[in-house]
């Protein structure tokens, strides 16, 4: 059957070569184009501290949401079944997989992009990265920070080794020595 995340093959952004964004509708509520199928509902939900009033299939993946809609590239698509979290972002502080989170689920709460995560790139876990020189493709950086971030703030005083576990995100080209 189909990935969890209502995401067919042919619907992955590279096989498209337009988007499809369809024009905000009637009262402001900004129109969200990929879901499961479901009929449109009114849903606000908080991205990054502001809040926005949708028109979207309550399955819609968080992930379509964020990256079509309110524009928010930074989150990136990698499996689309929630295993590699290359889609990861904070919900109510908590790493969570944007790709299998439908939108209903996230009604109400607040999400945090690696946009938002700190608006001059800051944050300790960012400072490290740059210093430990761990970037190389990069594709999967965000949901790795992100993940991060959410580990050491759900664990305080963790070891490296203890966070290294409660990290299982997944890296395409193999730096995870400098992770």
């Amino acid at each position: 059957g189909p990935p969890r995340s209502g995401l067919r093959r042919q619907d992955h952004p590279a096989r498209r070569p337009d988007p499809l964004l369809l024009p905000p509708a009637a009262g402001g509520a900004e129109e969200v184009s990929r879901s499961g199928g479901g009929a449109a509902i009114a849903i606000a939900i908080t991205v990054n501290g502001r809040r926005h009033e949708l028109n979207a299939a309550p399955d819609t993946p968080l992930l379509w949401v964020l990256r079509d809609t309110l524009k928010l590239h930074g989150t990136k698509f990698g499996c689309g079944i929630g295993v590699c979290g290359a889609c990861t972002v904070h919900l109510d502080g908590a790493a969570a997989r944007s790709c299998i989170l439908p939108l209903a689920a996230v009604a109400g709460r607040s999400v945090t992009t690696i946009e938002g995560l700190s608006p001059d790139r800051s944050h300790p876990v960012q400072v490290a990265w740059l210093a430990e020189d761990v970037p190389q493709c990069g594709y999967c950086q965000s949901g790795m920070i992100m993940a991060t971030a959410a580990a050491i703030h759900a664990h305080p005083g963790a070891t490296a080794e203890e966070l290294c576990a409660a990290v299982d995100n997944i890296c395409r080209c193999g730096t995870y020595p400098r992770i």
